[in-house]
């Protein structure tokens, strides 16, 4: 298994959306870049989930009650590329008969096909979100600890490492060191 990564150039997140092909896509990848959920909690939320700016959700994995104020990105993709006559118990993100939503394999097919027609050369999967709105949090100047909240870890070495920033930093030491 691969070890996915952010997506830490800006150009190519918008490359990213340019490429996504249906609204339900778009909003995919834009609510999990701005959201920092889990796959498995992004793809549980029904359209009732998102009518109001606070989403609230237990996390699978943890079983933690997770609120989280939609920002702008979030909120303007939802009013411009949720249909008109969703009702709120439609899924959010349906699969194409709409009874259930995607699954994580279909979620993973999608971000990976619109990288490739993007020409985004990153190791792309599903995780690739959460990691992605981390690694800007921490960039834009989100306090370590705070970021280490949002996302529910222990230690801020494991965040870190989880935005890639511990092996950058690795990576400059080996830069630098010329003798």
């Amino acid at each position: 298994m691969n070890l996915v990564q952010p997506i830490r150039d800006k150009r190519d997140i918008n490359r990213m959306k340019k490429a996504l092909g249906n609204p339900r896509d778009l909003l995919l990848f834009t609510f999990g870049i701005n959201s920092a959920l889990r796959i498995s909690d992004i793809l549980k939320l029904k359209v009732g989930d998102v009518r109001n700016t606070d989403v609230l959700t237990r996390e699978q994995k943890t079983g933690k009650i997770k609120r989280f104020r939609m920002n702008k990105a979030i909120v303007d993709a939802v009013k411009s590329l949720v249909p008109a006559g969703a009702t709120d118990s439609d899924w959010l993100f349906p699969s194409r008969k709409g009874d259930k939503p995607i699954t994580r394999v279909q979620a993973w097919r999608i971000l990976n096909d619109a990288a490739d027609r993007a020409g985004v050369k990153t190791e792309i999967g599903t995780h690739t979100l959460r990691k992605t709105f981390a690694y800007h949090a921490y960039k834009s100047g989100v306090d370590l600890t705070l970021l280490m909240s949002v996302l529910n870890h222990s230690s801020q070495r494991d965040t870190l490492r989880y935005i890639g920033i511990e092996q950058d930093r690795v990576d400059d030491v080996y830069i630098s060191v010329n003798l």
